[in-house]
């Protein structure tokens, strides 16, 4: 079986008992009847509508999912300050809905007051404890947001998945109130409790602090992207396939009103219009599009439970019953189609000091979170609250509180008592779409000349180890596998680099920070943690600040690397041979050779700070993903140890070559064909003739043939006086490397620092050694400006 398939990396949270622990090869009391039927036609493949939806929902599922999937740009409205720029990016694993690997872990945060009373802490000026960490450059302020210095509450969060959840929204209150002992009446140890949000039983997030779908869908639209809305109509509620408006769920909510509007709801969405100042009109999401994008939240499919078991999986499941798993991990729920296998009672548990986030949400206290459901656990990790669990082994190991008795009982048990416990949570959905990554199981390779495809065709043995390594560049590496040092960025190589396809760009959301500060004479000093700042942290409770007298922030893009083994294979002479650093032919172009610390010529990276492919292997694995690598001869790139506890290294040398073989063999862009042809060359010609072509220099000789990658790979100065930027290697603050063109169309937002929308937009901002082509292209009849563009898509 390969690597990059994940046998046990299925967390889960354990249910809760503390009874006596039993003898270890005791199975327990049988719990068989409360697993029980399922109701009908409400599973399905993950990431697809429920059996049920009409054929005008399952039309309305599918616009939905497009809105889900749309990257938002600066002129829709995306910031100003903002996290991700599209809704699937959180909810992506392992298709559109469901859970986000590490990398898309964000951060809460609050305050404690000297009385001892939590209140969420702003962030870019907005309340509610999201910390966004991103600020559109264009907004007069710094591109990393700043925090409330009084924050003192600091805690991760791990998307969770939305599969199944229009069935839980019609859940009444009763369903839920059943299951609770908020003052462990039985004295079993468990106090589950409701979280209740307006009046009426919470079920939706870590801590149930939400009822309403609409809500928990405007509330990240407002926290994460910047985007705003207006609620929907009183007709659009009535339209919707599931009412979960808070007046949906009066059944079973008497007693319980009298909590009234609860003022510590983090995350979640206003009442009323939501409004921002960054220049796009109110609401930036329009009402139908808001309709369609809950209504596809409501018709997700549950995930497909089995109830056909296996002896071994009914050994599991009795292991299960007996450790006292289903004591909060409710087998089912019943709602109005029937049993729901949620296996959750949507209750708050106290789940102990190691696992406390100190964050009160509602009526949960810092050490209380929801009974996660466990149906599709097999395919949405990583697991707890924060996702330091990748494997199950961890996730109840970790647990404490209530679930104490429960992972004391597991402990004992022999390892194949485990590993039948583990069969049977396999058994709850998910497990035939579960991969390391976002690859979906044999997903075939792109044929050569598509997008994502091999430079050319590959004997059998080539395929195999392209294909080993692109499922290595998807693997998503968890915390015990030693991501984070202890920040971090991705914990993927694909994490990154995945427009349009794995191994290109990546969107804004991905955009990495760079940062330093200038001394009295004007130059450049490197933080001590190094210039990236990075966007998480290893330990779930630190934030990643600036050193302070930071003065300098910038956005890099995520640059594809489509065709970088073409780039490798360009001798440093061709390089070389365009240089003209003191502008010695007076054309007012200086592109200057980078240089690094030993004399090699670099061409990878916005600085060209990289010389090689194997360093930036070794340069991401260490600067992006955290993880050391054992030393290479030649080699000067990479981290050989950090303090995470972790045996170094942590990336083997295994891994690190299937990379090098898959960027290597990994295709360039191919030119895009259906656009005018004479509209095409004769943007090419008008390409050459506004100077475009003196930078971005159509072709260099590479190994055995010409490499058409509009790059001279050289340094140029570029930006508008002012812009801020950082040195590196032989960079200077305002230069940057060329960036190749092949593959444009599909590599938006542009620019080093991802700042335009549009390629019209990314050629009007060129300044410096590019502002006379600039111009040039400002003065182009309209005929000619529509050309250059079309020949650009065409690259």
């Amino acid at each position: 079986m390969s690597r990059w398939v994940p046998l046990l990396a299925l967390g889960l949270v354990l249910g809760c008992r503390t009874d006596p622990k039993p003898d270890p090869m005791d199975t327990g009391r049988s719990m068989t009847g409360a697993h029980g039927p399922i109701a009908a036609n409400i599973a399905g493949p993950m990431g697809t509508a429920v059996p049920y939806a009409t054929a005008e929902e399952r039309a309305t599922f599918e616009r939905g999912k497009k809105v889900a999937l749309h990257r938002f740009s600066y002129d829709e409205g995306l910031g100003p300050a903002f996290n991700v720029s599209f809704c699937a990016s959180c909810h992506e694993k392992p298709v559109t809905g469901g859970s986000g690997g590490l990398y898309r872990n964000f951060f809460l945060t609050g305050i404690v007051d000297e009385y001892g009373v939590f209140f969420p802490a702003e962030s870019a000026g907005a309340s509610g404890g999201v910390v966004r960490l991103y600020h559109r450059p264009d907004m007069g302020e710094p591109v990393h947001p700043e925090l409330d210095p009084r924050t003192n509450v600091i805690a991760q969060r791990n998307p969770i998945p939305f599969f199944g959840v229009g069935l839980i929204a019609e859940l009444s209150n009763e369903e839920i109130l059943k299951h609770a002992d908020p003052d462990d009446e039985d004295g079993d140890g468990i106090s589950g409790r409701a979280n209740y949000d307006r009046g009426f039983v919470g079920r939706f997030g870590r801590k149930s602090q939400t009822v309403s779908i609409e809500g928990f869908i405007r509330g990240p639209l407002k926290n994460h992207l910047g985007i705003t809305t207006d609620p929907l109509t009183d007709a659009q509620k009535a339209d919707l396939p599931v009412d979960s408006s808070a007046a949906s769920t009066m059944d079973g909510a008497t007693g319980s009103l009298f909590h009234g509007v609860l003022p510590y709801g983090q995350a979640a969405a206003d009442d009323g219009p939501i409004t921002d100042d960054d220049g796009a009109p109110d609401p930036e999401l329009s009402g139908t599009d808001l309709f369609d994008l809950v209504s596809m939240t409501m018709l997700m499919a549950a995930p497909d439970v089995r109830t056909e078991l296996t002896p071994t999986e009914l050994d599991g499941r009795n292991l299960f019953d007996g450790a006292g798993c289903a004591d909060c991990h409710t087998p089912r729920l019943t709602g109005p189609r029937g049993p729901l296998p949620v296996y959750s009672d949507l209750l708050l548990h106290d789940m102990g000091p190691e696992l406390a986030d100190g964050l009160v949400q509602g009526e949960a206290s810092g050490d209380e979170f929801r009974t996660q459901p466990l149906w599709g656990i097999a395919a949405v990790g990583p697991y707890l609250h924060d996702g330091r669990a990748t494997t199950i082994d961890e996730a109840i190991v970790m647990h404490g509180g209530e679930a104490q008795a429960s992972a004391d009982h597991y402990i004992g048990l022999s390892r194949t008592e485990q590993d039948q416990l583990i069969a049977f949570l396999l058994t709850l959905g998910g497990a035939e779409q579960a991969t390391g990554g976002l690859l979906l199981p044999n997903q075939p390779v792109p044929a050569v000349g598509e997008y994502g495809g091999p430079i050319r065709a590959l004997s059998t043995t080539e395929m195999a180890a392209f294909q080993n390594g692109r499922d290595a560049f998807d693997f998503e590496f968890g915390l015990s596998d030693g991501i984070g040092a202890p920040r971090y960025n991705g914990d993927s190589c694909r994490a990154c680099h995945f427009e349009p396809v794995i191994g290109g760009a990546g969107p804004r959301g991905v955009n990495v920070v760079r940062h330093g500060t200038t001394n009295s004479a004007g130059t450049f000093v490197n933080p001590d943690i190094g210039t990236i700042l990075h966007r998480v942290n290893s330990r779930t409770e630190t934030l990643n600040p600036p050193e302070e007298d930071t003065d300098i922030f910038v956005l890099h893009s995520t640059p594809s690397l489509l065709g970088v083994g073409l780039i490798e294979g360009i001798p440093e002479a061709a390089i070389t041979a365009n240089a003209d650093p003191n502008d010695t032919n007076g054309d007012g172009i200086s592109g200057r050779i980078s240089y690094i610390h030993d004399g090699r010529v670099g061409r990878f990276g916005w600085k060209a700070q990289i010389p090689s492919l194997r360093e930036f292997v070794r340069d991401a694995v260490a600067a992006e993903m955290g993880m050391t690598m054992a030393p290479e001869e030649g080699q000067t790139f990479g981290i050989l140890e950090d303090d995470d506890n972790v045996p170094d290294p942590e990336f083997r040398m295994e891994d690190a070559q299937a990379l090098l073989t898959f960027m290597s063999l990994l295709g360039p862009p191919p030119r895009q064909t259906g656009g005018d042809p004479a509209s095409i060359a004769s943007g090419e010609r008008v390409f050459r003739e506004v100077g475009c072509a003196d930078c971005h220099i159509p072709a260099l000789e590479g190994a055995g043939r010409p490499v058409a990658l509009f790059s001279d790979l050289l340094l140029h100065e570029i930006t508008a006086p002012g812009t801020p930027g950082i040195a590196e290697a032989s960079a200077s603050m305002n230069e940057l490397r060329t960036p190749p063109l092949w593959g444009l169309a599909t590599s938006g937002p542009w620019l080093h620092d991802g700042s335009a929308d549009t390629i019209d937009e990314a050629i009007d901002k060129h300044a410096g050694e590019a502002t006379r082509s600039a111009e040039a292209y400002q003065a182009l009849s309209g005929s000619d400006a529509a050309d250059l563009i079309l020949f650009l898509e065409s690259l």
